[in-house]
């Protein structure tokens, strides 16, 4: 898969590419946060995708390469999780229930998708690997996430990604 490669040459933004679905397509708002490493290495890009009509947010997507801090959590809940639940201002302790693969199929090519539940029912979460080391994240509040968000998934340009 083409989107699975990682970039050559010397990038502006991160030194990988960051998937998400294009802010273009979301009928709402989108935001975007660089995680810093302590010598300024991007150590993650988080994806925000609200909602109009101030209904808050409806998706995380997280980008977090190897070695991110945030990659491995203490109780096993996905740090893309915890960041949309402190977004809807959500309080309540969420647990980590399950984990389980699902194969996906993006036209020829297998995608392994680990689906983790959470005590917080109206979580749906999705994780993936990608050949490059980058571990993609999708947090959703209240909407499956359904085979065909994969499709959806492309690198965005690294100029959205600079720090200006």
């Amino acid at each position: 898969m083409s989107f699975l490669r990682r970039r050559s040459g010397s990038p502006a933004g991160p030194d990988f590419d960051v998937l998400a679905m294009d802010p273009g397509d979301w009928p709402g708002h989108f935001g975007a946060m660089v995680m810093s490493g302590p010598d300024g290495s991007c150590q993650g890009i988080f994806l925000r995708y609200d909602l109009f009509g101030g209904r808050g947010p409806a998706m995380f997507i997280g980008n977090l390469p190897e070695g991110s801090p945030a990659r491995e959590t203490a109780d096993g809940v996905p740090f893309e999780i915890s960041q949309l639940l402190a977004a809807l201002e959500n309080e309540e302790p969420v647990e980590f229930v399950s984990a389980e693969d699902f194969p996906v199929m993006l036209g020829d090519d297998l995608l392994i998708v680990k689906k983790i539940k959470v005590s917080e029912e109206r979580v749906f979460c999705a994780q993936f690997g990608r050949s490059d080391g980058v571990q993609v994240t999708i947090a959703s509040w209240d909407r499956p996430i359904a085979d065909d968000l994969y499709q959806l998934l492309k690198p965005l340009p690294s100029d959205m990604f600079q720090q200006g």
